[in-house]
């Protein structure tokens, strides 16, 4: 894998930690996962705080996705950049058609712990790279999971990529988290995939950028509602908030939904 790759470990011990503990996210997979790979984590990317980031961040995705597949026919779910993620497993998502797409070493990777069924799919690919939505057969809607990867994609990336999306599908529904510009530059001083060796990303200011002629805007959403923040006691709920949902996080961090 390059470094790019190995940035699937940071949420995926994230995921495994917060189950582990009982609170926000429960991920017997990702337990199980990060028991056998052994990946040498360091750092702030090992940082409970983030973990407990990560697990919120996974709920959020989960709650809009089973919101999703719950009130549309003719459905078909896309997770780009799906890395070792157990979504698929963790919603029971079995009454639609699920493809999670990965670069081809992460998918070999995750074949050792998935197995495809008649309604799941796993794709070797570049997401940048359209030709694999050749391979989704024709629906109606499209649900597109985009967590942890725009941040990866330059504007001109994802403008193409939204487009292929918008174009292949009659509905689409899509939800994204990125940095902003500002929050890009910040992680030249420190970010926790600086510690599995990734040095570039990108920021957007305007969610508006992302538009296509059919995919539009709909609403940014809160990463770290009140409800999973309460799953923390004491100083841990105290010092998260400050850290991950106070005033300067939101200047960092966002969630952008779009939907033709």
């Amino acid at each position: 894998m390059n470094n790019v790759n190995k940035t699937l470990y940071i949420p995926l011990y994230g995921k495994a930690l917060v189950s582990r503990k009982g609170i926000i996210l429960s991920d017997k997979t990702a337990e199980k996962i990060w028991d056998s790979v052994n990946f040498p984590l360091k750092g702030k990317s090992k940082s409970k705080w983030l973990s407990f980031f990560m697990g919120m961040r996974a709920c959020v995705f989960d709650k809009w996705v089973k919101e999703k597949i719950t009130n549309l026919n003719d459905c078909v779910v896309l997770h780009l950049g799906c890395g070792l993620d157990s979504r698929h497993h963790r919603l029971e998502a079995n009454a639609c058609l699920w493809y999670d797409v990965d670069f081809p070493s992460v998918i070999e990777e995750r074949k050792k712990y998935y197995e495809e069924t008649e309604a799941y799919k796993m794709l070797a690919s570049d997401v940048t790279d359209s030709s694999w939505l050749d391979k989704i057969p024709s629906a109606k809607n499209a649900v597109v999971v985009m967590e942890g990867i725009a941040m990866y994609l330059d504007v001109n990336a994802l403008n193409k990529l939204f487009s292929a999306l918008s174009n292949r599908f009659d509905n689409v529904c899509v939800l994204v988290d990125c940095y902003t510009v500002f929050g890009a530059k910040m992680t030249k001083i420190k970010n926790p995939v600086n510690d599995v060796g990734v040095k570039d990303v990108y920021g957007l200011d305007a969610p508006q950028l992302l538009e296509t002629q059919k995919l539009k805007f709909k609403q940014e959403h809160e990463l770290t509602p009140d409800y999973l923040i309460n799953e923390l006691q004491g100083f841990e709920k105290k010092l998260f908030k400050s850290l991950y949902a106070g005033k300067l996080s939101k200047k960092l961090y966002k969630l952008y939904e779009y939907e033709t």
